[in-house]
């Protein structure tokens, strides 16, 4: 079988942001695994407008130049991990209108998360599968939660900054069973749609 090419989506922006550290790892994960090819797509890279379009591109077609840069970068993927912080209960702005400059690109393909906060991103990556579901897209039972004291340990803000990988035994039974669900509703949903 060909390989499943996934984009690890860093969903944050900020310049002080703690999110290339689980990126980073998950992506590690990822690329281990023969069944998929991996790679890292940054919202930094993108100088995305707020959606401002005359209607989603389901109805008519982007006039943005980054926008449509946009779509079809995130069009070339058979899947998804998104890297979620947590604001406010929610997933960041940013990568919320990233989710609204496309729409047919994202539509019948799978996504997981990996998320971190206090509680794991866990409310977060609730939110983020209520928008999948409205772009049609398939989430995963199983998500990646960097959460609570794990979170502490190795966020820049606690007193000793560990390297994730001194808690990712904590973190490799839900990132196993996230990435396994990927890959089966990748081949899926890319057979269905093919």
């Amino acid at each position: 079988m060909s390989q499943l090419k996934i984009a690890v989506i860093i969903g944050s922006t900020r310049p002080t942001r703690f999110a290339d550290k689980p990126a980073q790892w998950m992506l590690k994960q990822a690329q281990a695994r023969d069944e998929l090819d991996a790679e890292i797509v940054d919202l930094r890279d993108f100088k995305l407008p707020f959606f401002d379009e005359v209607a989603s591109n389901a109805w008519v077609p982007s006039q943005n130049p980054e926008a449509v840069r946009w779509q079809q970068t995130v069009g070339r993927y058979d899947g998804y991990v998104f890297v979620v912080a947590e604001y406010n209960h929610s997933i960041t702005g940013a990568l919320k209108n990233a989710l609204d400059q496309a729409y047919k690109e994202w539509n019948r393909k799978p996504f997981t998360a990996i998320g971190y906060g206090g509680v794991g991103a866990a409310r977060a990556i609730e939110h983020l599968r209520l928008i999948g579901a409205e772009l049609h897209m398939v989430s995963t039972r199983s998500a990646v939660h960097i959460g609570g004291g794990d979170f502490r340990a190795v966020h820049p803000s606690g007193r000793v900054e560990k390297p994730i990988e001194e808690i990712e035994a904590n973190l490799l039974p839900a990132t196993k069973a996230a990435l396994d669900e990927l890959v089966w509703w990748a081949r899926a949903t890319k057979a269905a749609r093919g």
